[in-house]
C-alpha cells in the first residue's frame, strides 16, 4: 500500500488530494495548521476506515516540521506532496492583476509569503528525505504556479508570489540533482487556474478536475521527468 503525505490538506486542492488518494487505497498523512476547523476533512476521516492520519503542522514552523518528521520515523512515504502555500495578503482572487503591483509591496509580507511557499517545501524535504528514500516511489513534488515561469511572463506584476514560486522551482532543480544519487524523483507542478481561494471561484477549473491530473501527472513520473517543471495535463512548461 503507497503512502502520500499531503501539507495544507484542510482545504482546496490539498483536501481534494486526500479526498482522492484516500478513495484509490492510499494511506494518507494529511497536515493543516488547525484540522479541527476544517469540517469536509474531519468528514473524510471518519469515512475512511483508518486509511487517513491527521497531524496539526504549521509549515512556517520548522520545529513543528522536525517533531513530524521524528514522529513518522521509520514509515516509508511513497509521495511527499507540497501541497500548502500562499498568495499573501493581497491576492488574485479579490485583487486580480492589480494584487502586489510595482510601488505597493509589503515587504513584512512578502517574506512571510516566501516563508510558506518556498522555505517550507526545502523543510519539508530535508526533514522527510529519509521516509521518501524509503519508500517505493521516492517522490516529492510541490505546487508551484504557471506564474513562476520567467519565459512565459508577459504580463509583470504579482511580485510576491511570482518570486516566491520562482525560487520554488529553482530550489527542486537543485533538489533533483542532489537528491538522484538516492533515486528520489523531484519535480514542481502547475495546477492549472482552479477554483480554490487562491483561485477564486471565477476559475474555469474544478479543484477535482485539476487533482485528478495532478495525480495522473505524479503516477507517471520517472527519474527522466525529474528537475523538469510540469503542469497538470501534463505538458512541460519553460522555466
Amino acid at each position: 500500500m503507497s503512502t502520500v503525505l499531503v501539507t495544507g490538506a484542510g482545504r482546496g486542492l490539498g483536501l481534494e488530494f486526500v479526498r482522492q488518494y484516500a478513495a484509490d487505497g492510499w494511506t494518507v498523512i494529511a497536515t493543516a495548521r488547525d484540522p479541527a476547523r476544517h469540517a469536509e476533512l474531519q468528514a473524510l476521516v471518519a469515512a475512511a476506515a483508518g486509511r487517513i492520519r491527521v497531524h496539526a503542522l504549521d509549515v512556517a514552523d520548522h520545529a513543528g516540521i522536525d517533531a513530524l518528521a521524528a514522529l513518522l520515523a521509520g514509515e516509508a512515504i511513497d509521495v511527499l506532496l507540497n501541497n500548502a502555500g500562499t498568495m499573501g495578503a493581497e491576492g488574485y482572487a479579490g485583487s486580480g492583476m492589480q494584487a502586489q503591483r510595482f510601488g505597493h509591496s509589503n515587504y513584512e509580507d512578502w517574506l512571510q509569503t516566501f516563508a510558506v511557499n518556498a522555505l517550507a517545501p526545502m523543510k519539508m524535504a530535508e526533514a522527510f528525505a529519509d521516509h521518501v528514500a524509503a519508500s517505493q516511489q521516492k517522490k516529492i513534488v510541490a505546487l508551484s504556479s504557471v506564474v513562476a515561469s520567467i519565459g512565459s511572463n508577459n504580463l509583470g506584476g504579482l511580485y510576491a508570489y511570482r518570486s516566491s514560486k520562482a525560487a520554488l522551482n529553482a530550489i527542486l532543480k537543485s533538489m533533483a540533482l542532489d537528491l538522484m544519487r538516492r533515486g528520489i524523483i523531484v519535480t514542481p507542478l502547475h495546477p492549472g487556474w482552479a477554483a480554490t481561494e487562491i483561485g477564486g471561484p471565477n476559475a474555469p477549473m474544478r479543484p477535482q478536475h485539476s487533482v485528478a491530473g495532478l495525480r495522473h501527472v505524479i503516477a507517471g513520473l520517472t527519474r527522466e521527468k525529474s528537475g523538469r517543471f510540469w503542469q497538470w495535463d501534463g505538458k512541460e512548461l519553460p522555466w
